[in-house]
This record gives C-alpha cells, structure tokens and sequence, in this order.
C-alpha cells in the first residue's frame, strides 16, 4: 500500500500544514494566547530546544500525512478527502484532546486553539491529496 500513494504529495501536505501550524501559533494569530493557555514561556526555549521540537514535529507531520494517505487510498475523490480530513480533525483528534485537557484541568481556549489547528491541517492533508494522487 506504502508503494501506491504519491509521497510528493505527502510531503507537499505536510510542508503546508507545517506552514499553516507556522502562521497559527505565531504571535499574529494565536501564539500570544498559546502561551499563555499553556503556560509557555518563550524565555525557557533555547535555539537548540527549538530546533529539535521542530524537526521532530516535522516529521510526525510526515507520518501522520503518510498515514493519512493510506487511509485515503490511492486515488481518493476531493470532497471525499476534505470530509475524511475535517472529520479526522473534529472527531478523532480534537475528542482526544478534549479528553485529556479536561482531565489535565486545561482550559477550553487552549483545546479549542489545539484542536482548531489539527482539524486544518487534517483538512490540509485531505484537500491536497483530495487533488493531487
């Protein structure tokens, strides 16, 4: 199954939810509030912190989108793949948070900003390999 789906592809997905994740939790959109939901401090990052966390997360971005694909299927339809990714987002990754946010004593801001952002990069995934097999 690996040996059917389009890894350009993939890989395309997964650069523009990093993308995306870039512009989301950056001080423009969400970040500030991040931070302060979370209890980060940007102060306690070093260079050398942020580049693994990164590169890490980067490639769980590439597994996730290559797992995805696979649940896809070869030549899935766009309308399809868009329900597929929104879907995933909504019911299986933001259900989980909520899960364990609630259970963390999170806040509602933070679960919704968290999952906001795996439901679009979810529904990424599915628009471009909705287009592109």
């Amino acid at each position: 199954m690996l040996g059917m789906i389009n890894f350009w592809a993939v890989l395309l997905a997964t650069i523009l939810a990093f993308g995306l994740g870039a512009l989301w939790y950056s001080p423009v959109v969400f970040g500030k509030l991040w931070m302060q939901e979370s209890g980060v401090n940007p102060e306690n990052c070093s260079k050398q912190h942020a580049t693994m966390v990164y590169g890490i997360s980067f490639v769980l971005s590439l597994i996730a989108a290559t797992v995805f694909a696979i649940f896809l299927g070869v030549k899935p339809g766009f309308f399809f793949a868009v329900g597929m990714g929104l879907s995933t987002g909504i019911a299986w990754v933001a259900t989980s948070f909520g899960i364990n946010y609630l259970f963390a004593g999170k806040s509602w801001k933070l679960l919704l900003i968290d999952a906001g952002y795996h439901t679009a990069q979810f529904t990424l995934y599915g628009i471009v390999l909705g287009l592109w097999h």
